[in-house]
C-alpha cells in the first residue's frame, strides 16, 4: 500500500491526464455525425466517384485549352452541360475577354559549334515574339541569375543569345518553393536579357526531372524593353548546350570559330483579345444563401499540354465536390458555388473578371478554396487569412477527423493563383495540398496527360475538398 501523502498527488495526477487525454479527442469523440458524413464522401467518391471519367473526356476532347483556342471553346461548352446534369440550382457563364497567343508552325532550336550542329528539343515560351524571318543565328552566353545579366551590361550581351541555366534547387522538401525560386528567369529574363541588347533567351525548364521534354510557360515583356524570342529547354539539352559552352571556352580558349551559337526560330503571333468564359454551379445555401463558399480550378491548359495535373484535376475535383453534396442528399447553409476559371496560365482574366462581379454585387464569401496542385494523393490544405492563423484553427478543430484519410498538413498559404485575389478583400483563401514531388515532372508539357493521374488519387482529394467544405459549411472556420 502507497502511503496516503503519496497517494493523493498521484490520484490528482491521473485526474489530470485524463482531462488532458479528453481534451485531446474532443473532436473526434464529440464529432460523430462529423466522422460518418467524411466517412460517406469517401466511400462515395472510391466506390462510384465521375471525377477520372470526367477528366478522360476533358483531356481526351480538348487538349491544350489555351486562351482563345477552339479547344478552350469545347471546354467551356462541355463544363456548363456537366455541371448541368449534377441537378445544381443554377448554372451559368460569366463572360470573360481573354488574351490570344497562338504558337504557330513548331519552333527551331539549333546548336552550332566546331563538331556540328546539332538539334534541342524545345519550346517557346507563351507569350514570345516570333523570330525575325529566317530566325535567329548568335553567340550564346550563359548565365545563373537576372543579376548576371545586369553585371555582364550591354558591352558583353547585346547581339548574343542569353542563355538562363539556373536549376531548380532540389533542398526545399516542396518542389513549389524550388519552382518559385527560379522562376524570374522565365518570366521576367528574355526581357532583362532585350534591355541589354541580346537577340534571343533560352530558359532552362522548371523542373527538378531530368530527362528531354520542355517545360512552356508564360513570360512578360516590360513595355519600354526590346521584345526577343524566347524558348524553354529541356534539363537534359540545357545541360548538354552548357556542357559545349565549357568545353568550347577550354579547347579553344577564345579563338575565332570556337563560340558556340545556336539557330532559333519562333514562329508565334498575337491576335486580338477572344471571348471566352468563367462556368459557374451553384447550390444555394438553406440558411445563409448570400454567404457564398468557393471550390475551383482552371479550365484552361498551355497549348501543347493535355492539361490533365494542370488543371483538368483541379476541375473535376471542383465538379465532383457539388456532385457528392447531392448524390449525399447534403444541403448547405451556405451557397456552395464551383468556379471553372478561364486563363489563369496566361492573364488571370477569369479571376479579374470573377473579383469585380463579386465586389459589384457586394458578395460575402466565406471560404474561397482553389485546387490547382495536380491530383495526387491529398496530404493538407494551404488557408489563409487575413483575420489570423485559419490553417492554425482548422488543424486544432479537424485533424483528428482528417488523419484517417492521410491529411495531417494545415499550413498557412494564399490559395491559388485565382482565389489569391480575394484575400486582399478579407476572404479567407485555401488550396488543396496534394503530394507535389511528381507534379513538375509533367508541369506545362505535352506529358501531362490522363495516364499521370491515379483515379483512386484523385479521387480522395475529391472527397477531402468536400468534407473540408461541409465542416467549414457546419461548424465555421
Amino acid at each position: 500500500m502507497r502511503p496516503r501523502s503519496l497517494l493523493l498527488p498521484l490520484l490528482s495526477f491521473l485526474a489530470l491526464a485524463r482531462i488532458a487525454a479528453a481534451q485531446i479527442t474532443t473532436v473526434a469523440d464529440s464529432s460523430p455525425d462529423a466522422a460518418k458524413t467524411l466517412r460517406q464522401f469517401h466511400t462515395e467518391a472510391l466506390a462510384r466517384g465521375q471525377a477520372f471519367d470526367h477528366l478522360r473526356t476533358l483531356v481526351t476532347r480538348f487538349p491544350g485549352r489555351l486562351s482563345g483556342s477552339k479547344n478552350l471553346a469545347g471546354a467551356i461548352d462541355w463544363a456548363e452541360q456537366t455541371l448541368g446534369s449534377l441537378n445544381l440550382d443554377r448554372v451559368y457563364r460569366q463572360d470573360v475577354k481573354v488574351p490570344h497567343w497562338e504558337r504557330g508552325a513548331k519552333e527551331s532550336v539549333m546548336m552550332v559549334h566546331a563538331a556540328g550542329a546539332e538539334p534541342l528539343n524545345a519550346l517557346a515560351l507563351g507569350g514570345s515574339v516570333p523570330s525575325p524571318e529566317g530566325g535567329v543565328l548568335a553567340e550564346v552566353i550563359e548565365v545563373k541569375s537576372l543579376d548576371d545579366v545586369i553585371t555582364l551590361g550591354h558591352a558583353k550581351i547585346a547581339g548574343k543569345i542569353v542563355f538562363f541555366n539556373r536549376p531548380m534547387d532540389p533542398a526545399p522538401i516542396r518542389p513549389g518553393l524550388a519552382y518559385t525560386g527560379a522562376g524570374d528567369q522565365r518570366s521576367r529574363g528574355p526581357s532583362l536579357a532585350g534591355k541589354y541588347g541580346a537577340v534571343g533567351a533560352l530558359t532552362r525548364s522548371l523542373t527538378h526531372a531530368r530527362d528531354d521534354f520542355p517545360h512552356t510557360g508564360n513570360t512578360t515583356y516590360a513595355p519600354d524593353n526590346p521584345k526577343i524570342p524566347a524558348a524553354a529547354l529541356p534539363t537534359l539539352a540545357a545541360d548538354r548546350l552548357s556542357a559545349a559552352l565549357a568545353a568550347s571556352k577550354r579547347s579553344a580558349d577564345g579563338k575565332e570559330g570556337a563560340t558556340v551559337r545556336v539557330a532559333l526560330t519562333i514562329n508565334s503571333r498575337w491576335l486580338p483579345d477572344a471571348p471566352a468564359h468563367n462556368v459557374i454551379g451553384e447550390i444555394r445555401g438553406t440558411e445563409f444563401p448570400d454567404e457564398i463558399i468557393l471550390v475551383g480550378g482552371h479550365l484552361d491548359s498551355w497549348d501543347v499540354a493535355p492539361g490533365a495535373h494542370d488543371n483538368g484535376s483541379g476541375v473535376v475535383q471542383s465538379m465532383e465536390v457539388l456532385r457528392l453534396f447531392r448524390v449525399l442528399g447534403l444541403k448547405p447553409r451556405h451557397t456552395l458555388r464551383c468556379v471553372l476559371f478561364t486563363n489563369e496560365e496566361n492573364g488571370l482574366r477569369g479571376s479579374a473578371t470573377y473579383v469585380s462581379a463579386m465586389r459589384e454585387k457586394q458578395e460575402k464569401h466565406l471560404l474561397a478554396i482553389e485546387t490547382d496542385s495536380g491530383g495526387f494523393q491529398p496530404r493538407g490544405f494551404n488557408l489563409g487569412s487575413t483575420q489570423g492563423d485559419a490553417h492554425e484553427r482548422a488543424a486544432a478543430k479537424w485533424r483528428a477527423l482528417f488523419e484517417p484519410y492521410g491529411i495531417t498538413t494545415f499550413i498557412k498559404g494564399t490559395g491559388g493563383a485565382d482565389v489569391g485575389a480575394l484575400l486582399a478583400l478579407g476572404v479567407t483563401v485555401g488550396g488543396l495540398t496534394p503530394d507535389s514531388q511528381r507534379y513538375f515532372d509533367h508541369h506545362h508539357t505535352t506529358i501531362d496527360s490522363l495516364d499521370k493521374v491515379n483515379p483512386r488519387e484523385l479521387h480522395l482529394g475529391a472527397a477531402a475538398l468536400a468534407s473540408l467544405i461541409w465542416l467549414v459549411d457546419t461548424q465555421g472556420l
